[in-house]
């Protein structure tokens, strides 16, 4: 069969350099098109001539060797691409060349358009997914055809081995998959290669432990002494603010402003979908009891003003990146003070903001709440079942389950 392109090393000598040398250049040609693709080499007219006569010596005998790599390299990409075009050659091309290494270098483009999406959070799960399969094959010019089942396996092995998890190999695996999608979509590699799927290697799936704690750790909680206005009081605080306020994550609570508190609810959208195409998203109504008021009164920014940021956390004027920077940072603390006092309540979950999300839906569920209230109060989307059911419940009901979150107080 004919090849789609054809390709050959040039000396452009359409351009001089100062240095009396020519650039050195890949042609390609296509459909009688050309497109030429420079080289890290400019050579004089003489020494081009010694690099391609048969028996080049030293230096020159190594350029040979580069761009014979190179001009090879190319054919492959272009047997490689289902439907070539030289648009789509450029872009493979791009990459395969980088300094990085290919897979390395799409991780890093992907993990840029993250950021300047501004998606820190999710960007830093690449991050890392990127440094553990990196470790494990030491080697940063790992090209796409080399993660194969057979790596992929020899991958989870090791990060047994290493006394990881395998809902953690399923953490780091998914964005990995991720990126030969994000690959495959801009043309850079074909489903030939592709790992992952039915008959191939399968991601496991994660194993969610159970992370909500009992009703009476709560109370442990709640009655847990601390110094006033001090580190650890405001971990404490904070925590128990998101427990009570249907489990609130902390960008969700950093993000409050005095104008999603009425006199009786705490009302918002989830930063997670505030920025969905989705319309008429519904907010999420939680009942704003004593022990809110308190912490609100007791934490929140001086003077009152409908927006201002409740919490002292974020200001007004910050970039994404230093939002995500000081949430992250709030997250952090709130976790290391509150696993120091799990430990000294000998509670057997680590204490995380995560856990508070979970012991509110656990003792919502406990309390005989259904499924779909739970969602509701939650911020989950699901089927389109489900979503007939939100906004169906009324304030009453929901103020009603939230006794329940405090309902050791009621013991005689």
């Amino acid at each position: 069969m004919k090849p789609a392109a054809t390709t050959a090393i040039i000396l452009d000598t359409r351009y001089k350099k100062k240095n009396e040398k020519h650039p050195v250049k890949l042609r390609v040609t296509h459909k009688r098109k050309q497109k030429y693709f420079v080289t890290e080499f400019d050579l004089t007219q003489e020494d081009f001539d010694k690099v391609f006569s048969p028996k080049p010596r030293g230096e020159l005998k190594q350029i040979k060797l580069k761009l014979e790599a190179i001009e090879a390299k190319a054919n492959e990409i272009i047997q490689s691409l289902q439907f070539f075009s030289l648009e789509q050659f450029e872009k493979y091309l791009k990459i395969q060349f980088s300094s990085a290494g290919l897979v390395k270098e799409v991780y890093n483009q992907y993990i840029r358009k993250l950021e300047a999406e501004g998606r820190y959070s999710y960007a830093q799960t690449f991050v890392c997914s990127k440094n553990s399969i990196f470790e494990f094959c030491n080697n940063e010019n790992v090209e796409f055809i080399d993660i194969t089942e057979h790596f992929l396996k020899a991958y989870e092995k090791w990060m047994i081995k290493c006394g990881k998890s395998i809902s953690t190999v399923g953490i780091y695996l998914r964005p990995l998959r991720v990126i030969f999608n994000y690959a495959h979509k801009e043309g850079v590699i074909n489903n030939k290669i592709y790992p992952f799927g039915k008959s191939k290697y399968n991601i496991p799936s994660s194993r969610n432990k159970k992370r909500a704690i009992s009703i009476d750790d709560i109370e442990k909680i709640f009655n847990y002494q601390t110094i006033p206005f001090s580190s650890e009081d405001k971990a404490k605080d904070l925590w128990i603010f998101s427990y009570l306020c249907n489990g609130i994550n902390v960008k969700d609570m950093a993000l409050l402003k005095y104008k999603n508190i009425t006199n009786q609810a705490i009302v918002y959208i989830r930063s997670k979908t505030a920025n969905s195409r989705k319309k008429d998203l519904e907010p999420i109504e939680a009942a704003l009891t004593d022990d809110l008021r308190s912490i609100i009164e007791k934490w929140g920014n001086k003077p009152i003003l409908k927006d201002k940021y409740v919490f002292p956390i974020l200001r007004e004027g910050l970039s994404d990146k230093q939002i995500y920077e000081r949430i992250h940072q709030s997250t952090k603390s709130i976790n290391k003070y509150m696993k120091e006092i799990g430990d000294k309540l000998n509670i057997p979950v680590k204490l995380t903001t995560y856990v508070a999300r979970h012991t509110y839906s656990t003792v919502m569920m406990q309390s005989g709440m259904t499924a779909e209230f739970i969602k509701e109060q939650l911020g989950h989307s699901s089927t389109q079942t489900t979503e007939k059911y939100l906004g169906s419940f009324g304030f009453d009901v929901k103020k009603k389950s939230s006794n329940h979150l405090t309902k050791f107080r009621k013991k005689t």
